[in-house]
């Protein structure tokens, strides 16, 4: 990829700053390309670099001995690694790129240099680790006060977007193997209780989405409703 099309222009981090200043920084990263598959950073992987997804799909796994847990995709202009920038610890998860991704990758001493030298950046990050921690807790109390059933409704109605013409729709579609490592479960349960949930006429599948027929249905039905 030439080097004119390498910025991070793209990533909402950067918006309130000039574009000297997002040139000088784009002087400063690594800029890569992952195959899709193909890991951009190992679990526990020493370092503490931080990336930016400039174009792609990266996903954010936990590597167990019985099954691997994806705690959140990573899309176009969002950010991984802060963490390890911030506290200088080893990784807490390991990134897979899901597509061809690109990645710039920013030393944690230019990171943390460029936190403090714009409050707007340091605001941003401060809630982007809030907002982590709050979904972190929700997942917690999800596992363990929630039926599999019902975490699997909860995982629909978090990746559903608003279309036009009102449709609530997950797409593209996560694979069932996919829900599974997202939930804690297995394959099998998400195959049952997806076919459950569109007998019932909550959700419809088509070969590019998931449709939430009636999303309030449910939300009722984790609520105890249905």
């Amino acid at each position: 990829m030439a080097q004119s099309s390498q910025s991070l222009a793209r990533a909402p981090l950067f918006a309130s700053l000039s574009e000297a200043d997002i040139r000088a920084l784009d002087s400063r990263c690594v800029w890569r390309k992952v195959k899709a598959g193909a890991w951009v950073i190992d679990d526990h992987a020493d370092g503490n670099d931080v990336f930016f997804v400039v174009d792609g799909h990266a996903r954010v796994v936990i590597a167990g001995s019985k099954r691997d847990i994806i705690l959140r995709d990573i899309l176009d202009g969002e950010y991984f690694g802060e963490l390890s920038a911030i506290d200088g610890k080893p990784r807490s998860a390991g990134i897979v790129a899901v597509t061809d991704t690109v990645v710039a990758q920013m030393s944690a001493k230019t990171f943390r240099e460029m936190i403090h030298q714009h409050p707007s950046v340091c605001d941003q990050v401060l809630e982007r680790l809030a907002a982590s921690i709050r979904a972190v807790n929700d997942r917690v109390n999800e596992q363990v006060n929630f039926e599999a059933r019902d975490r699997l409704i909860l995982e629909l109605l978090r990746l559903s977007r608003q279309r036009d013409g009102g449709r609530v729709v997950v797409s593209p579609p996560p694979t069932h193997a996919e829900f599974a490592q997202r939930i804690g479960t297995h394959r099998e349960a998400v195959t049952k209780f997806m076919n459950a949930l569109e007998r019932a006429g909550a959700i419809s599948r088509t070969r590019g989405a998931i449709v939430l027929t009636d999303p309030e249905r449910l939300r009722g039905m984790v609520a105890g409703e249905a």
